[in-house]
C-alpha cells in the first residue's frame, strides 16, 4: 500500500508509477539532465519525471514545471534582482514535495537553490540524489557537513570528488562525466560549414559568453570586439556563436549590430564546437566541452566589481577553468576580470592561429584531459543508481 498525507491508494504497489523529481538550474544542468532522463526511461519507461529544466528535459520526457532558463543568474546582486522569480520557483517544488511527495528527488549541480530544496525533500520524507556536485574543493568546503545530513547518495563526475564526499560520511559513487555522451560523432568539416553557413576553407572562431543574460552583457562585447581585432590581423577569420538553450536570438540582438558576419547557431552546439578551430570561452561548463573536442581556447570571465572581489577572498583554487583545475595547470590560458580584454583575447587566440607548436601542445595537453574523465556511460551508470533507489 502507498500512504500520502494520510490518504490510502487502493491499489497494489506494483501497479501505482515510481515518480522521480529532476531539479536544474541552468543550461548545463538541463542537458546533463535529459541524458540522465532518457537512460532512467530507457531501464524503465513506466516512471514518471517532473521537476525544473529546460529544452532538452522536456523532449526527454520531463514534465517542466518550472522552466530553467527563469533561473539561469549569476552573482549575488543579479540573484537578488531575480529573488523574487527564484523563491516562486522553491515555492512551487516545495509545494509538491509536501503535498504530493515524488520517490526520489535528483538534484543537479545549482547548490544554493538545490541545497535548500534538499532540505525540504528530507523533511518530506523523500530521499535526495545529487548528480553533479557543487565544487565544494573550490569554495565553500563547509557546505559538505550540509550534504552529509541532507544526500542520501552522491553521483560525482570528478574522480578525485569521490573521496572528499566518502570521507565526509556521504555514500558516492563516481559516475564519470556526462558531457562524453552528449558528444556526437561530426559529419565533417565540409557537411557542417555548409549546414551554418560558413566556409569550409576559412578558419573558424568559436564565440562561447555563458548561458546566462548577465554573462552575455559581461562577456559578449568584449569578445566582439576581439573577433574585430582579429578580423583585422586575418580577414579570412569566420566567427561563430552557439546559442545556449536558456536563451534566445532576442537576448543577443541588442550586442550584434555591426557584427552581421558573425553567425549564431541555436541548437547545436556539438556542431559548433567540432567545426571551430579555436574559441574564446566563459567559465563554466562549455570550457570542459570545448576540451572534449580538443580545441584550443582562451577561458575568460568577468563580473559586476563587488562580486568579483567576494569571490576572491572565497574561492580557493589556483584556476578557474575546470580544464586547468583537472590537469592541475594552465593548459589553457585564464583572462580573468580587468585581464579579459579584446586586446589581450586577440593576442592569444592569434597566437593559437599562428604559432603551430603551440596550438598542437594546447591539444594534445587536453587530450590528457579527456582520458582523465574516463569512458562515456555516465548518465547510463547515473540513471542505473537511481532506478536502484527507487526499486
Amino acid at each position: 500500500m502507498r500512504h500520502h498525507r494520510g490518504r490510502c491508494l487502493n491499489v497494489t504497489t506494483s501497479l501505482v508509477k515510481k515518480r522521480v523529481m529532476v531539479v536544474a538550474g541552468e543550461a548545463s544542468g538541463d542537458l546533463h539532465g535529459g541524458n540522465l532522463a532518457a537512460e532512467i526511461l530507457k531501464l524503465r519507461p513506466d516512471v514518471e519525471l517532473s521537476g525544473i529544466g529546460g529544452r532538452m528535459m522536456r523532449e526527454a520526457g520531463v514534465n517542466t514545471l518550472v522552466d530553467a532558463s527563469n533561473l539561469a543568474v549569476v552573482g549575488i546582486w543579479e540573484v537578488l534582482a531575480h529573488f523574487k522569480v527564484i523563491k516562486e520557483a522553491f515555492d512551487t517544488m516545495k509545494a509538491v514535495l509536501h503535498d504530493d511527495p515524488p520517490d526520489l528527488i535528483v538534484l543537479i549541480d545549482y547548490p544554493d537553490f538545490n541545497l535548500r530544496l534538499a532540505k525540504v525533500a528530507r523533511d518530506a520524507g523523500v530521499p535526495v540524489v545529487y548528480y553533479i556536485s557543487p565544487q565544494v574543493w573550490a569554495w565553500r568546503r563547509g557546505r559538505i557537513k550540509t550534504m552529509a545530513k541532507l544526500v542520501g547518495k552522491m553521483l560525482v563526475a570528478f574522480p578525485f570528488e569521490e573521496g572528499i564526499y566518502r570521507e565526509a560520511g556521504i555514500d558516492c559513487r563516481f559516475v564519470g562525466h556526462p558531457l562524453l555522451d552528449a558528444m556526437v560523432e561530426s559529419p565533417g568539416r565540409e557537411a557542417l560549414s555548409v549546414r551554418f553557413g560558413l566556409d569550409p576553407g576559412r578558419p573558424v572562431l568559436g564565440i562561447l559568453p555563458g548561458s546566462r543574460r548577465k554573462e552575455l552583457a559581461f562577456h559578449l562585447p568584449v569578445m566582439l570586439k576581439a573577433y574585430r581585432q582579429l578580423k583585422e590581423k586575418m580577414p579570412e577569420l569566420q566567427g561563430v556563436i552557439p546559442v545556449a538553450d536558456t536563451l534566445t536570438l532576442d537576448d543577443f540582438r541588442p550586442y550584434m549590430e555591426g557584427y552581421d558576419d558573425v553567425v549564431l547557431v541555436e541548437r547545436d552546439t556539438p556542431g559548433v564546437m567540432a567545426l571551430m578551430d579555436t574559441a574564446v570561452v566563459a567559465s563554466g561548463t562549455a570550457t570542459l566541452q570545448t576540451a572534449l573536442y580538443k580545441k584550443p581556447m582562451v577561458i575568460i570571465y568577468r563580473l559586476s566589481p563587488i562580486t568579483y572581489h567576494i569571490g576572491r577572498m572565497l574561492i580557493k583554487v589556483k584556476y578557474i577553468g575546470i580544464v586547468n583545475l583537472i590537469a592541475d595547470e594552465e593548459v589553457v590560458p585564464e583572462l580573468i576580470q580587468d585581464k579579459a580584454t579584446p586586446e589581450n583575447i586577440t593576442s592569444l587566440i592569434f597566437k593559437m592561429f599562428c604559432d603551430k607548436a603551440y596550438y598542437t601542445g594546447i591539444v594534445d595537453e587536453l587530450d590528457g584531459v579527456r582520458v582523465k574523465l574516463g569512458g562515456p556511460g555516465a548518465s547510463a551508470r547515473a540513471a542505473k543508481e537511481v532506478v536502484g533507489l527507487i526499486g
